[in-house]
């Protein structure tokens, strides 16, 4: 009977998983029982909750899968898979602000339903969606508003990952500078905080965040 749960529970998967490749060796099998702790939700559940494809989240789940064998990745693991793509310069801060944005329900850890969610309204979401998503992330303490100090933390946490040889060089105070550009224009009633409504209001405003957003579309 034990062995026959197990069956089960891989056949469960085998949506997102063995369709891919067809895990017909058996050795595989054992060592996906073994390692895999977090089931996905089944496939057609994601195709209605996100804007992927069958075939884009089976390669989605394919990469996910091979980083993060157990399903779940957290903060640490994730720190160490983001720093692979800025080698340049520290990423971790930054990585850390990013996994917390995908960790919706705070619990420490991002499944690869909570990656594809938020991977969708950044590279498929309209506009409106993808800036909620981008207050979200400047929204550190997730009160509801972004102060100067949270925008200042992720810029300075952008600058950071970017690397101190970038060219042309960037002065020291440069993250502040913008900073304080960035915030005088969205912070309409001076009141110290930007509220969502301000910060959609100003970046549908601003030609080049609405051209950085429309450079993700079709990405995959």
């Amino acid at each position: 009977m034990r062995g026959q749960g197990r069956k089960e529970s891989l056949s469960d998967s085998r949506d997102l998983d063995g369709s891919y490749d067809q895990l017909t060796d058996s050795v595989e099998d054992e060592f996906e029982l073994s390692t895999v702790c977090h089931r996905p939700e089944g496939l057609e559940q994601l195709q209605e909750q996100t804007k992927f494809t069958r075939k884009e989240l089976q390669v989605l789940y394919r990469g996910f899968k091979n980083e993060c064998p157990s399903g779940i990745v957290n903060e640490e693991n994730f720190k160490q898979i983001y720093s692979q793509f800025f080698p340049q310069g520290d990423s971790s801060t930054y990585a850390t602000f990013l996994f917390n944005a995908f960790d919706t329900n705070h619990d420490g850890s991002v499944s690869f339903e909570d990656f594809v969610a938020g991977l969708s309204v950044i590279l498929r979401g309209t506009i409106d969606d993808r800036l909620n998503w981008a207050f979200n992330l400047y929204d550190l303490n997730k009160d509801g508003c972004i102060t100067k100090e949270e925008m200042l933390d992720i810029m300075k946490s952008i600058y950071d990952m970017m690397g101190k040889y970038t060219y042309p060089a960037l002065r020291e105070e440069a993250p502040r500078e913008h900073v304080e550009s960035f915030f005088q224009k969205m912070d309409r009633n001076k009141d110290g905080v930007v509220t969502i409504e301000e910060f959609i209001e100003s970046c549908q405003k601003d030609e080049n965040i609405m051209r950085s957003m429309q450079l993700f579309d079709n990405v995959i």
